[in-house]
């Protein structure tokens, strides 16, 4: 069996192996999870009461059940074009995959070999190095070929990360109320994964305008000793009518001080007095704590933790991955009788 085949049907299996482990989840509203003292209780209760603490859990699985779908997708692709030239799928990935693999010249694989921890000698372990790279060679080529494909094909996926109601009025709101999609990030201005996705916000919102709108929850996390008076420092700019103006400097500058969340305060022509008082008396720190709370509730453990209509995502989250999930939302509201995000 060669290497793609090997990918290819390790992925297919873990994909029907989730596929049957979901059916097995997906049981009735009304199906009874447990009995206490001869009162049922069922999975809508468990739904209602726990969902919070399940949410991570759903998210690993659905990252592990994402990833095994993929593959899916690219045996398909594959299959198609297969059968589309009268080809088998080897046949296909000799003629248009294999055959653009060249093989590395002896002085690239000493180079190789060089960044190897091993006694051996370059002639031992020769035919294992050029092995190694023809099959990095053969996955990669692999990969583009699969994207040529899947760019000329029609692929909507309907897999979601999984989902939660999420509160976000009185929350500072960038966007039309009415945007096909909200996005609600809870994050800390001291989380340097939160200031590095700040930058793919605001692409995204460049490039998708107002079928976007953010939402930004405050969730500063106990070891960052300055995320907390930041995010007050934001709403005591709020009060003039620049959070969001103090919000994005704090992210590029990621100067969060006293004196230089003051100082940055003041470059955006703030009433210094007024915004130092706000600032020095703590008056925002219960809507920063409301903020947070929240999160909790909601089973947030980290940042940033983004809610796209209410499917959840968290980690270290660039701006493909969050474009990923927007697009998808933004095809499901354009399908005529699909489901909607709260029937989700």
């Amino acid at each position: 069996m060669s290497v793609l085949q090997r990918i290819l049907s390790l992925g297919v299996g873990a994909a029907l192996m989730l596929v049957g482990s979901a059916g097995a989840v997906a049981q009735s509203d009304s199906s009874v999870v447990a009995e206490v003292g001869g009162v049922k209780v069922t999975r809508a209760e468990l739904e209602q009461e726990e969902s919070a603490k399940l949410l991570a859990a759903r998210y690993t699985y659905y990252q592990a059940e994402s990833k095994a779908l993929e593959a899916l997708i690219d045996k398909k692709l594959l299959e198609q074009k297969a059968k589309s030239e009268n080809l088998t799928v080897d046949q296909l990935v000799d003629r248009d995959i294999k055959s653009q693999v060249k093989d590395p010249t002896d002085d690239q694989m000493r180079v190789y070999y060089e960044g190897l921890e091993t006694d051996q000698p370059y002639e031992a372990v020769r035919d294992k190095i050029l092995d190694k790279i023809r099959e990095v060679r053969t996955l990669r080529a692999q990969a583009a070929y699969v994207r040529a494909l899947r760019a000329e094909t029609t692929v909507y996926v309907e897999l979601a990360p999984p989902r939660l109601n999420v509160e976000a009025q009185n929350a500072p709101t960038i966007g039309p109320k009415n945007a096909k999609v909200t996005l609600v990030e809870f994050a800390d201005y001291e989380c340097p994964y939160c200031q590095k996705v700040a930058a793919d916000l605001k692409k995204l919102q460049a490039d998708l305008g107002d079928k976007v709108a953010l939402t930004f929850r405050d969730f500063p996390l106990p070891m960052h000793a300055r995320a907390e008076k930041a995010a007050e420092a934001t709403r005591c700019a709020g009060k003039q009518g620049k959070y969001w103006e103090l919000h994005d400097e704090l992210f590029r500058s990621k100067e969060l001080d006293i004196d230089q969340l003051k100082a940055q305060a003041r470059a955006l022509k703030l009433d210094s007095a007024e915004f130092d008082k706000c600032l020095d008396s703590g008056e925002q720190a219960a809507a920063v704590e409301q903020d947070r709370r929240e999160g909790v509730r909601l089973g947030l453990n980290g940042t940033p933790s983004f809610f796209v209509n209410g499917h959840f995502l968290s980690g270290a989250l660039d701006y493909a991955s969050l474009r990923k999930v927007v697009d998808q939302q933004l095809e499901e509201s354009s399908r005529p009788g699909a489901m909607t995000t709260a029937s989700r």
